[in-house]
């Protein structure tokens, strides 16, 4: 299958070779200005916890940028994905591949972490108690995240207005759009199909230059949003809960160089080297907690290792709605955590319970304002058998739970990509063995 190369590809025979780029001074690389924005938070956020916290606005502002973006790219992405496959047969062929491999990758990781969160008791020991006071300031400020029923969130997928999906940020909703528009651009005439796609693939390479312009204002979001973090709750709720986060920040590593890394082996990638690719925008989630943050890039990275256009537009926005791992082992953890804070013994049956709602409950991640944590009280309202006033307890290490977890989702969609890619034969080696060359300066071997 012919790949799109209108957007730019650093593997064409005319682009200079890697020796022939000079590479930019240290000072001027994205992940070195980052990690300088880490640190520099951490730093405030000791000395002046006061003015490290009024720097949120930092990095409030550079999310607001962000997922001001994610819509648009998103719909001009699978738009160009369903045209770039040329018909409707070769969209279901990618998406059905997809939504299995979201399917048994997102129940394996809400039974391994389940299994973890057994083995590991936490929150055994905490002996908290129920308290009506608690319970009612609780349902109050958490009770509004209503149990996602099966029809509930069929009917959030259908948006009712056009631009109110774009305006609201759904990515269900626009996805659902990007799909449909997509199916009528391939039902027009060849002629009129390629003045379509051509001002689409325009538009999208102006996005990718405006995300380009946004990436330079990540440094300054990375500090202000860790200066906020480490100022407003210092080192305290750590201490409290950091069996908690050194049990998730494990689990999800094992994850992430385990489980993918086996999945990504079978498909001739060493996931060191996977990681190491895109290290910045690891950085990056980690600064900002949010999965939307390396979106933009993912696309742009992902197209120049060799996916197609096609697969990369249709697998990695819809696995940001259906493949959430992070959010799976996030999620598995915490409900245990809760019982057995509270001391509310849970059966095996009791848990597989939770399994099968949890897969549903994550699934609707992207479509709830405030991501994985509303979720996750939704899913704590709707099971019925966990106290609800334990949210706000995990809400004071929601921020250093949500640096692991967006990096666990965006690595685990970027796999996903891949391997659909692979799959699918949308995938061109030639073009990644180019690239890691470029980036890396030797070339790879048998394993990629």
């Amino acid at each position: 299958m012919a790949f799109h190369t209108d957007t730019a590809n650093h593997s064409s025979p005319h682009a200079p070779s890697a020796a022939a780029r000079k590479r930019p001074p240290l000072y001027a690389r994205l992940g070195v200005q980052i990690v300088v924005g880490i640190v520099a938070g951490i730093a405030l956020g000791f000395i002046a916890p006061k003015l490290a916290v009024d720097m949120k606005i930092l990095g409030d502002i550079f999310l607001r940028l962000i997922k001001m973006i994610v819509a648009p790219l998103v719909f001009l992405n699978v738009v160009l994905g369903i045209a770039a496959a040329g018909d409707l047969k070769n969209v279901g062929r990618i998406g059905l591949r997809a939504l299995i491999y979201f399917e048994i990758v997102s129940t394996i990781a809400l039974a391994f972490s389940m299994v973890i969160a057994n083995l590991s008791n936490v929150g055994v020991g905490m002996h908290l108690t129920q308290n009506a006071a608690d319970a009612a300031a609780a349902h109050a400020q958490y009770g509004k995240a209503a149990p996602v029923s099966l029809e509930h969130f069929m009917l959030t997928l259908f948006p009712d207005n056009f631009v109110g999906a774009f305006a609201n940020g759904s990515l269900l909703q626009v996805l659902v759009i990007s799909i449909g528009f997509g199916a009528a651009v391939l039902m027009l005439t060849r002629e009129q199909r390629s003045s379509v796609e051509h001002a689409l693939t325009r538009m999208s390479e102006v996005f990718f230059k405006f995300v380009d312009v946004i990436m330079k204002f990540a440094p300054l979001g990375a500090f202000g949003s860790i200066a906020f973090a480490i100022g407003s709750s210092g080192m305290s709720a750590v201490i409290a809960l950091g069996y908690l986060l050194i049990v998730m920040y494990l689990t999800l590593a094992f994850f992430v160089v385990v489980v993918l890394g086996i999945v990504l082996r079978l498909y001739g990638f060493n996931v060191f080297r996977f990681l190491r690719y895109f290290k910045d925008e690891i950085f990056l989630l980690f600064a900002t907690a949010s999965s939307e943050s390396a979106l933009p890039r993912l696309f742009e990275k992902l197209e120049r290792l060799g996916c197609s256009r096609q697969s990369t537009g249709l697998v990695l926005p819809t696995g940001y709605a259906f493949n959430l791992d992070g959010t799976a082992v996030y999620m598995s953890l915490c409900v245990m955590f809760v019982a057995n804070a509270y001391g509310v013994p849970l059966s095996l049956h009791q848990q597989l319970g939770l399994l099968v709602l949890m897969l549903v409950t994550s699934k609707g991640a992207a479509t709830v304002s405030g991501g994985t944590f509303i979720v996750f009280a939704a899913t704590v309202t709707a099971s019925g058998m966990l106290p609800i006033e334990g949210l706000p307890i995990l809400f004071g290490i929601n921020r250093f739970t949500s640096q692991a977890v967006a990096i666990c989702n965006s690595i685990g969609n970027s796999v996903a990509t891949l391997v659909i890619a692979k799959s699918s034969g949308e995938f061109d080696e030639h073009a990644a063995r180019d690239e890691y060359q470029r980036v890396f300066g030797a070339r790879p071997g048998k394993v990629i």
